[in-house]
């Protein structure tokens, strides 16, 4: 222990530089305890993020049930691509014949209802009275929330004793011709696995109990199948998206297998959706192998709107070419959000309490027209906003840089530009919520099926989940939309393919 000096014996000189020294010592340590502080809060506060935010890991070890459901997205591959190759009409040089699979009969305790086929005119085109020699029964399982019943397709067959000609009316077209499924059980699979989340194993253990015996590689070809057919609906989706002159745009991690391991890794599902105020109600989500810019800028094209999305880089370049950003408030207020949660911050509070004024103008101006909206933001809400831009200015001057409130200021401060864009154009929206929301049931699915087993997989999940969010969002019942546009699909004309997109559709017996 170091003896203090004895002042008094001290000379005016002597006690002067002790004075300073004292005072140096004083200074370094003041800013050795500023420092402190400012990485104390900084640690609670990523402390805080990391515990309200679970991070889990990038690649997991799969277990024997994930890799069961590795199999049904397999089995859909296999048939999505065998559906592709008979469109494209390929054929192998050396034709192999294909064995007719034995296929177990329908039980005979379930409800049966006849549906007859016969020639629309009795005459043969010589003229003579037709004479019914038999019958082609074939029989489709049905299925209607919760029963299954089989339906009987009775083909009379008609001869004309003079011509001999063989008369017999055809079956109508189906997604799967030579199936079983008629369109009810096949959108009945599609809902329960894409809506509901239920993987196919469950759904088979589910089918059993109601006394029918369907593999779950079976269903695996059925959704593959139903997967190519539904693909021109999302293209025709897309022209009709990409009209309009606002879009939410949002990404979010999938788990996807890792080609040849049995890992998972980190792909991507990105979401398009029109804003709250447009007149098209419709969302187009997008599977991709990866996070890159690139991913955006392809679906996009050659479309130069008004992009509502959150900071992240990947849309920079979009910009670049001419798209205009659109910031998100909601974000810029989870920044001071976090930060008052972590610590209790006062200069966050009052950033939320600005905010949420700007959020209580938008409340009241929600059921107008563009232009009444746009008139109230600019009386109610822009003197807000400049009020919450000039008090951000005045409190960056007095918070040190590399602080966690620092960090939140400047988030908003960087982006100012484009939070406050939506002011002066009453068809934007505040925030990126609403994409943001129809993103969610990804998130629910992620819990049931744990990843998606191929690019193709996910790219088949994104189309059919796309029509059942634009049905849903267009006021129809899923399962009702899908099982209609599943009978109709065979016979419509490509040109007319539109007639069924969500925000045309028109249920038709």
């Amino acid at each position: 222990m170091t003896t203090p000096p004895d002042l008094t014996q001290l000379s005016p000189d002597q006690l002067r530089h002790l004075a300073a020294t004292l005072m140096t010592q004083v200074e370094e340590k003041e800013k050795a305890l500023r420092h402190s502080e400012q990485v104390n809060q900084k640690l609670t506060y990523e402390m805080a993020l990391l515990k309200r935010h679970a991070f889990g890991k990038r690649s997991e070890q799969l277990n024997v049930l994930q890799i069961s459901l590795l199999e049904e997205g397999v089995d859909a591959d296999i048939a999505a691509i065998e559906t592709e190759l008979e469109e494209l009409h390929l054929t192998a040089a050396t034709p192999v014949a294909r064995k007719t699979p034995k296929r177990t009969p329908l039980p005979p305790e379930l409800p049966r209802t006849e549906i007859h086929h016969d020639p629309e005119n009795d005459h043969c085109r010589c003229g003579c009275q037709l004479r019914r020699i038999g019958e082609e029964i074939s029989e489709k399982l049905d299925y209607t929330p919760g029963v299954f019943h089989v339906e009987r397709h009775i083909r009379g067959k008609w001869v004309c004793d003079q011509c001999e000609t063989l008369t017999q009316a055809p079956m109508p077209a189906q997604i799967i011709d030579k199936g079983i499924p008629t369109a009810g059980l096949l959108a009945q699979v599609l809902i329960a696995k894409y809506a509901d989340h239920l993987p196919l194993y469950r759904q088979e253990q589910i089918f059993a109990r109601a006394g029918v015996a369907i593999p779950r590689s079976t269903l695996a070809e059925w959704v593959g199948t139903c997967g190519v057919r539904l693909q021109p609906l999302i293209d025709a989706l897309r022209e009709v998206l990409l009209n309009e002159p606002v879009l939410h745009a949002d990404e979010t991690p999938v788990p996807m297998l890792a080609p040849g391991k049995k890992k998972t890794h980190r792909a991507y599902l990105w979401a398009y959706a029109t804003t709250p105020y447009a007149e098209l109600k419709a969302v187009i989500y997008d599977f991709s192998e990866g996070r890159g810019g690139q991913h955006a800028r392809d679906f996009l094209g050659k479309w130069r709107g008004k992009l509502v999305c959150d900071d992240y880089s990947g849309y920079k370049q979009s910009f670049a070419n001419g798209v205009t950003e659109i910031g998100c408030m909601a974000h810029a207020r989870r920044k001071f959000v976090d930060l008052h949660v972590a610590g209790k911050s006062q200069i966050a509070g009052q950033a939320i309490e600005l905010i949420g004024q700007l959020y209580q103008v938008e409340r009241e101006v929600q059921s107008l027209s563009a232009e009444e909206r746009q008139r109230l933001r600019e009386t109610k809400a822009k003197p807000i906003a400049d009020t919450l831009h000039r008090w951000m200015l005045a409190h960056r001057e007095k918070v040190p840089n590399g602080s966690a409130t620092a960090k939140a200021l400047d988030y908003s401060l960087k982006r100012w530009a484009a939070l406050t864009r939506y002011l002066d154009d009453g068809a934007l929206p505040i925030d990126n919520n609403r994409v943001e929301n129809l993103i969610r049931p990804w998130a629910l699915g992620r819990s049931n099926w744990l990843f998606a087993g191929s690019l193709r997989s996910g790219q088949r999940a994104a189309t059919i989940m796309s029509l059942i969010q634009c049905a849903k969002l267009n006021g129809h019942e899923p399962y009702t939309y899908l099982k209609n546009v599943l009978e109709r699909l065979p016979t419509q004309k490509a040109s007319q393919v539109h007639e069924l997109l969500p925000h045309h559709w028109q249920h038709t017996a």
